[in-house]
């Protein structure tokens, strides 16, 4: 076989790999796309590489759950760029810390967008860190793969939204809890910002409108607060049948120690929270959260093979005793999504990389096949995990498909 002949067929064996396994649309090779072509509006893409964003808080309180969203979107750009990365150019990573504060977050976007000339960013967290950045995106036609599960209410061109809105994880989880405890009166807690306080007062209209139970009580903490003393004083008197938590950061570390401290364990009281995964069991310890609940769409003990292989590579990169939640597992799909969206688009230019993604099924997502929707969501599924003491969750509860709605009728 000629030299010219066997890099032929090295070049088509490669290609027939990737397509098999459902992570490039089509001939994915830098020559076949020239940078004038796929690079019409000043984006850092060069004949070799492209530039994409982190941005995330890798210090202060919002650390303790972003980190793990952090290390997902480096292991997906690394086995990107193993496999010859986007249209044949390694991905070149621009990282930049948020720092748990929203201001720094808009700057850090603009400094992205504007000065590295970022081709998309992996980035944000807390909703108030989404909302802060959002108008810069949407003022330099950025583009944002945001991870997290939130309180929908907002859907933009700029925006993929890789987590569960409201209705794929507050009403669906309050409909579980209700049927399976028979639970009618419920204690409201969570952080002070937007996030929490939306899906409160989500839950609340679910609550009474929907499913003829009663709120006893609400509270909010400050982001970073420790203190719950007097919260779990009022919980004690009110005895409801659910706590529904939305306790976030490093706040969480302490709401569990004290609540089990004041003999609320799972033995004593139902809680459901929607911003417990594996990352912020690491530091709230298994032994202080073991038989409560969380209501999310992925957890690291799923069994199927995506997932299997996810794991074991997530592991091998960042240590045996790292974890995988929710939101870094939805992290992990950001930079594949983007890569097909590129691909399908056969540019970088953002307006057609946004055009190209709706309607893409990303099959070998861990948490199992998703679909990414016209309104920039993903179809997919809850799950209700039960915590154990050695800090992994039992699923207990698997729903059907639920196509995303982020602004369900009534809740508004």
């Amino acid at each position: 076989m000629s030299t010219l002949n066997r890099r032929g067929f090295i070049k088509g064996a490669m290609l027939g790999a990737m397509m098999a396994a459902g992570l490039v649309t089509g001939h994915a090779f830098a020559a076949d796309y020239p940078t004038a072509k796929v690079n019409t509006t000043g984006l850092a893409v060069t004949d070799t590489t492209v530039k994409v964003g982190i941005l995330h808080s890798a210090t202060g309180t919002m650390a303790i759950s972003e980190t793990g969203s952090i290390q997902a979107e480096k292991l997906a750009i690394e086995q990107i760029n193993a496999m010859g990365g986007i249209l044949g150019r390694k991905i070149e990573v621009v990282q930049e810390d948020g720092a748990s504060d929203w201001p720094t977050f808009a700057e850090k976007a603009k400094k992205l967008l504007e000065k590295d000339k970022v081709a998309s960013v992996m980035g944000c967290w807390t909703s108030a860190s989404r909302k802060a950045a959002l108008p810069v995106f949407e003022k330099d036609n950025g583009l944002l793969f945001y991870p997290t599960f939130y309180e929908g209410l907002e859907q933009s061109k700029n925006v993929f939204y890789t987590g569960q809105e409201a209705t794929q994880q507050i009403l669906a989880g309050l409909d579980w809890i209700a049927k399976e405890k028979k639970a009618k009166t419920f204690y409201l807690i969570g952080s002070d910002y937007i996030w929490p306080r939306t899906s409160m007062k989500i839950a609340r209209k679910h609550i009474e409108q929907h499913l003829g139970g009663k709120v006893v009580g609400e509270e909010y903490i400050a982001l970073g607060d420790t203190q719950f003393g007097s919260v779990i004083n009022k919980i004690k008197l009110k005895k409801p049948d659910v706590i529904y938590a939305a306790v976030v950061g490093g706040s969480n570390v302490a709401w569990f120690k004290q609540l089990n401290a004041a003999g609320l364990n799972s033995s004593k009281q139902t809680m459901l929270t929607i911003s417990v995964t594996e990352d912020e069991v690491l530091g709230i310890g298994g032994e202080n959260l073991a038989g409560f609940y969380s209501a999310m769409k992925y957890f690291q003990s799923q069994d199927n093979e995506a997932n299997k292989k996810f794991v074991e590579a997530f592991k091998k990169r960042w240590g045996k005793d790292a974890v995988i939640g929710d939101v870094t597992q939805a992290a992990y799909l950001g930079p594949w999504l983007y890569k097909a969206a590129v691909e399908r688009a056969g540019s970088f230019d953002v307006d057609k990389v946004q055009a190209a993604l709706p309607g893409y099924e990303f099959k070998d997502a861990p948490e199992g096949p998703v679909t990414v929707e016209a309104n920039h969501h993903l179809t997919t599924k809850l799950r209700i995990g039960q915590w154990g003491k050695d800090g992994q969750a039992k699923v207990v509860y698997t729903s059907g498909y639920i196509k995303p709605d982020p602004f369900p009728k009534g809740y508004q």
